[in-house]
């Protein structure tokens, strides 16, 4: 079964930068496109960046253009380089795979990591 671990989470000051991180196998990376997700407290679920295949091309929602950057390594590694991180990125941020297609949509995501908590102070 499929397997996707986030680390990198952790606590930083308004204007701090993280960098979360995706391991998954290779069959996974190759076969579905793959994004980051995050839930605030009380919040829903929502969409915050997603790669393709390929990683050939990316794609962000509004809030984040700018300040995060997604990317794939060697195959099995997704990184999400969080910069100017404001407190309402504060959140349980999520790895999931996906078809590119309906990468947004929470419904048609195929597999989840277990979330890494992001915390940012003011």
């Amino acid at each position: 079964q499929a397997q996707l671990v986030e680390s990198g989470g952790g606590l930083v000051q308004v204007g701090g930068s993280l960098r979360l991180s995706c391991v998954g196998s290779a069959s996974t990376f190759s076969t579905y496109s793959t994004a980051w997700f995050r839930q605030a407290p009380g919040k829903e679920r929502e969409f915050v960046a997603a790669v393709t295949l390929t990683g050939s091309s990316t794609y962000y929602t509004d809030s984040v253009k700018g300040r995060f950057t997604i990317s794939k390594h060697n195959g099995n590694t997704v990184y999400l380089q969080m910069n100017s991180l404001k407190p309402e990125d504060t959140a349980v941020y999520y790895c999931a795979a996906g078809d590119w297609r309906t990468i947004v949509v929470l419904s048609s995501i195929k597999f989840w990591g277990q979330g890494t908590q992001v915390t940012v102070s003011s």
